[in-house]
């Protein structure tokens, strides 16, 4: 389930045209591969169930634990009903935010679930690395949204199409 809505996470972002994460490093093809390879292997690992991949979704759990609260750090939210949602984010259209928060909630709360349901005591470490993962690639986050922001302006394409018109309007970065 995780890994499904990490899944869902990037294509939702890559659909709505804001890229993908690592794409101002890899490039738009590089970035691809990358998340192309890594989530079918990393759903085939999880789908096994060998326990010699225990260690590795643990910290797969704790990097999308960490990832989904980041997006919480980076962004304004308010609450509604008590649940912090996001009021804008990455330079996503106003109508995008129900959408958006539905899978950062997702992604989160079934990272949640993988890590108190199937995670050994003796894998806490790796889950407990991945968390702290997610949040050292914050300056990356925050370079990708500057990076994009330019793109948009000097090389308009396709996947960054959702900043083309709002690249002055867009809020700051976080």
């Amino acid at each position: 389930m995780t890994c499904a809505a990490a899944a869902v996470h990037h294509a939702f972002e890559l659909a709505s045209g804001v890229g993908l994460v690592f794409q101002p490093y890899l490039g738009m093809t590089g970035a691809a591969v990358l998340w192309g390879t890594a989530m079918p292997a990393w759903f085939v690992v999880a789908a096994r169930g060998s326990e010699r991949w225990n260690p590795p979704l643990a910290y797969a759990a704790g990097m999308s634990f960490g990832g989904g609260v980041l997006h919480l750090t980076l962004w304004p939210w308010s609450a509604h009903r008590g649940i912090p949602l996001l009021d804008e984010a990455e330079g996503l259209r106003p109508e995008a935010m129900p959408a958006y928060n539905a899978i950062i909630w997702t992604w989160g709360l079934s990272a949640a679930g993988a890590l108190v349901r199937e995670t050994r005591r003796r894998d806490l470490a790796a889950a407990l690395l991945g968390v702290a993962t997610a949040f050292a690639l914050r300056p990356s986050a925050r370079h990708h949204f500057v990076w994009v922001r330019e793109q948009a302006r000097v090389r308009p394409a396709w996947w960054n199409r959702a900043l083309v018109q709002r690249s002055e309007a867009a809020p700051p970065v976080p």
